[in-house]
């Protein structure tokens, strides 16, 4: 069975440098984040790191290309911003940059939470990244 996005990651425990730990407890509320990457890189990287990740994310490189860690960072930020905010984050999106206002919001709520915004479109309600 494949993890999919939304999914919770599977439970287990580990000896780690800080001694024996079981995931989740160690995990608590906190976001985290799993890499795993053999000594000798073969295509099972790209599995190991779907089975285990918190699943927000699957990105698949493949085996002649290096993983972008400044995109892995910047979607993190996106993720925890949205799941904490309203907003979405649009194409190219950096740290404090504008957001867009989610399609789940109507226009109502959004006055009570960002109050005024700029709208290009109807359906992008830009304003400043929340904090």
């Amino acid at each position: 069975m494949a993890l999919q996005i939304g999914d919770t990651a599977p439970d287990f425990e580990a000896e780690t440098t800080d001694g024996k730990i079981r995931f989740h407890d160690w995990m608590g509320d906190s976001w985290a984040v799993l890499f795993s990457h053999p000594k000798d890189f073969t295509p099972v990287c790209t599995t190991e790191l779907g089975y285990m990740a918190k699943i927000k994310l699957i990105l698949v490189y493949p085996m002649t290309t290096g993983r972008n860690f400044d995109e892995v960072l910047r979607v993190i930020d996106s993720l925890q911003l949205t799941a904490k905010h309203k907003v979405a984050t649009p194409v190219n999106w950096k740290q404090g940059e504008n957001v867009i206002i989610a399609g789940s919001m109507n226009n109502e709520e959004a006055k009570q939470v960002f109050g005024t915004w700029d709208e290009p479109k109807p359906y992008i309600r830009i304003v400043p990244q929340p904090t």
